[in-house]
């Protein structure tokens, strides 16, 4: 299949081929779901923790003495059902890491990809023609492109195109390596320069 490739200012200036493996393949949502949800949790902390009983800071002995008061039998104020107590069954530190294969990974990215390409969001440009760090200048391209919202992905990582985009808020630079279905997913426009479209049909080959 051909996709248009736009010049700096916004403009047709042909057509670039892709893959049809990698920009016309089956569209497959529950891989997508499944790629994002490990993504998410490769993102957890998993560092929550409470004071169990055993852990909380009050006094260890014996709140009172075990009959003739009429109260309720206790042997610690650290009891969870006393205010400052310990509580019960309370997050503990962990890992929400688990394991997909790498064939689903590159399906659900091949996916994620001929789904952009199928409503027609992917833009490839020949280059954003950056001399040094200029944000007002990469804001214009894309501006040019009609990018609202865009993830920008290149062969490399590009510092100076990096740090020309950092404080575009709704906008995300990506070189070819770190291009992930979440991002994808997440974005109205996908902006990919033709090293980058190079680097991931190499990736996905």
């Amino acid at each position: 299949m051909k996709l248009n490739l736009y010049n700096a200012q916004g403009q047709v200036a042909g057509e670039v081929e892709v893959s049809d493996a990698i920009f016309g393949a089956e569209i497959k949502p529950h891989l997508h779901w499944q790629v994002v949800r490990w993504q998410m949790a490769k993102k957890r902390a998993g560092t929550h923790s409470v004071k169990t009983r055993a852990t909380v800071s009050r006094v260890k002995q014996k709140a009172y003495r075990q009959k003739g008061t009429g109260r309720a039998r206790h042997g610690s104020y650290a009891a969870p059902i006393f205010v400052g107590g310990g509580k019960v069954h309370g997050p503990s530190p962990r890992s929400y890491e688990h394991s997909v294969n790498k064939k689903v990974r590159a399906g659900a990215l091949r996916s994620a990809l001929s789904e952009m390409a199928r409503d027609e969001k992917i833009k490839v440009v020949d280059g954003f023609g950056l001399d040094s760090i200029r944000t007002k200048q990469a804001a214009a391209v894309l501006t040019a492109l009609s990018a609202t919202k865009s993830l920008v992905v290149d062969g490399t990582r590009d510092e100076t195109l990096d740090k020309s985009m950092r404080n575009l808020a709704r906008h995300k630079y990506l070189p070819a390596a770190g291009l992930n279905v979440y991002d994808i997913l997440n974005c109205e426009t996908l902006v990919i320069t033709k090293a980058g479209l190079e680097a991931v049909e190499g990736r996905l080959s």
